[in-house]
C-alpha cells in the first residue's frame, strides 16, 4: 500500500515545479511536492544568482501575455513573502537592426503596445558607456525588464508552500510512476505515494523513464561567469548598466547583467556541449572563460577583469525551443510541464498558475496551443 495520500504530487521543484506547489498549496489543495536534491540547488536549471525577465519578446509576440502575467505574480510574491525577488534595471537587446534579436523584440514591442525606445549605436554608446557597439548596431531599451534572483524565487515559493499547508520531501528521487483506477501512484527511493494527480517538472530529468514516453528532448551544458571590472566599475551599476542580449553575430548571442556586487555576469546563450545531469562538467573551465572573455574584450572591454565566479547549469532543449504544457497523451491525469529551452525561468510564476489549473481541471487564461505535445507527433 502507498504510504501517504495527497489530492495532488508535484515532481520536480525548481523553477516550474516550486510555483505549481505554491499555487496548489495556496488554493487549499492536498499536495506533496518531490524533489531528488534540496532545492533551491545548483544541479538543474534553476540558480545562478540572476535571470533576465523582459516583455519585447524577440523569440515571438505569443510569449508577451504569459510574462506580464509573470511579473503581476512576481510582484504579488513580493508582497506576500516579504522577499525581494525582482529588480528593475531595464533591458537592452543590442544587435543590427534586421537581426532576429532586434526585429524580433520591436515585432512583440509593436504587437503587445509595450513602452520602448530605440538607440543608434552612438546614442547607446553615450547613455551606457560600458557597451562598445558596432557603427551599425542598434539597441532597442525596455525600461521594465530586469532581474530575477532564481535561488530566491525557488524558496520563497517553497516556503509560502509550506506555510499555505504543502508537504514537502527532499533528497527522494522520483522512479515512477503508475496510473490506477482513481489516480496514480508514484514510487520513489523511500517510499509510494498515491494521488489524483501527478506534475512532472524534472527538467533535464524528463527522460523515458519518468516521463513513459520518447520527448525529443537535448540537455545542453550552460556556463556563466562573474568578472570583476577592470576600469570604470561605476558603468557597471544596476542604474547605469541594464541587462542585456547582444546578437554579436548572425543567430549567436551573447547576454549578461549589471555588477549586483558580486562582478558582472556574462555568458554565451546556447552553444554548450549536449550532456546528462549525471555527466556533465560541472567546473567552469579556462575555455569556457576564454570564450565568454573573448567577446568581453570586443563588446564589454571595460569588463575584462579578474574571473571572480563561474556556475555551470543545464538547459533542456526541444526542436522549437518552445515549451511542454500539455497532459500526458497516456494518462490525462498526469501533467508534463516544460523543459524551457534556456529561456524560460521569468515564466515561472504564471506557469506554476497553469499548471495548478490544468492539475484541477480549470481552463488556462492563456492558448496553449504553441506548448501542446502534439506538434511533435503531428
Amino acid at each position: 500500500m502507498p504510504d501517504a495520500e495527497y489530492q495532488i504530487i508535484v515532481a520536480g521543484l525548481g523553477a516550474m515545479g516550486s510555483a505549481a506547489l505554491y499555487h496548489l498549496a495556496r488554493r487549499g489543495v492536498g499536495v506533496l511536492g518531490l524533489d531528488r536534491y534540496e532545492p533551491p540547488h545548483a544541479l538543474g536549471s534553476s540558480h545562478g544568482r540572476s535571470r533576465i525577465i523582459r516583455e519585447a519578446y524577440y523569440e515571438h509576440p505569443l510569449y508577451v501575455p504569459l510574462v506580464q502575467r509573470a511579473s503581476r505574480l512576481w510582484e504579488e510574491l513580493e508582497r506576500e513573502s516579504g522577499a525581494t525577488l525582482l529588480l528593475r534595471t531595464g533591458g537592452l537587446m543590442i544587435g543590427p537592426p534586421a537581426s532576429g534579436l532586434v526585429a524580433g523584440a520591436r515585432r512583440s514591442a509593436n504587437t503587445h503596445r509595450l513602452r520602448y525606445e530605440m538607440l543608434d549605436s552612438a546614442e547607446l554608446g553615450r547613455r551606457f558607456p560600458a557597451f562598445r557597439p558596432a557603427p551599425g548596431d542598434i539597441g532597442l531599451l525596455e525600461p521594465g525588464a530586469g532581474v530575477l534572483d532564481p535561488e530566491r524565487c525557488v524558496g520563497t515559493h517553497l516556503a509560502r508552500a509550506r506555510v499555505h499547508g504543502a508537504s514537502l520531501r527532499f533528497d527522494e528521487p522520483v522512479l515512477g510512476w503508475q496510473g490506477t483506477a482513481d489516480g496514480v501512484i508514484v514510487t520513489t527511493t523511500l517510499g509510494r505515494y498515491r494521488a489524483g494527480r501527478l506534475i512532472l517538472a524534472a527538467g533535464p530529468w524528463m527522460r523515458r523513464e519518468l516521463t513513459r514516453m520518447e520527448l525529443p528532448l537535448v540537455v545542453e551544458r550552460q556556463c556563466t561567469i562573474w568578472f570583476q571590472p577592470l576600469a570604470n566599475e561605476g558603468d557597471f551599476h544596476p542604474r547605469r548598466f541594464p541587462v542585456f542580449i547582444w546578437e554579436w553575430s548572425p543567430g549567436r548571442h551573447v547576454y549578461g547583467f549589471p555588477d549586483l556586487g558580486d562582478g558582472v555576469k556574462v555568458a554565451v546563450h546556447h552553444e554548450g556541449a549536449e550532456t546528462s545531469p549525471e555527466a556533465v562538467a560541472r567546473e567552469v573551465t579556462e575555455e569556457d572563460e576564454r570564450k565568454v572573455r573573448s567577446l568581453i574584450r570586443r563588446l564589454l572591454p571595460d569588463a575584462d577583469g579578474k574571473r571572480l565566479d563561474g556556475a555551470v547549469c543545464l538547459y533542456t532543449d526541444t526542436p522549437d525551443a518552445n515549451f511542454i504544457i500539455d497532459r500526458h497523451p497516456g494518462d490525462g491525469r498526469v501533467v508534463l510541464a516544460s523543459p524551457c529551452s534556456g529561456h524560460g525561468f521569468k515564466f515561472s510564476s504564471a506557469v506554476g498558475e497553469i499548471l495548478a489549473d490544468l492539475a484541477t481541471d480549470i481552463p488556462p487564461a492563456l492558448d496553449l496551443t504553441p506548448f501542446a505535445l502534439g506538434r511533435f507527433t503531428a
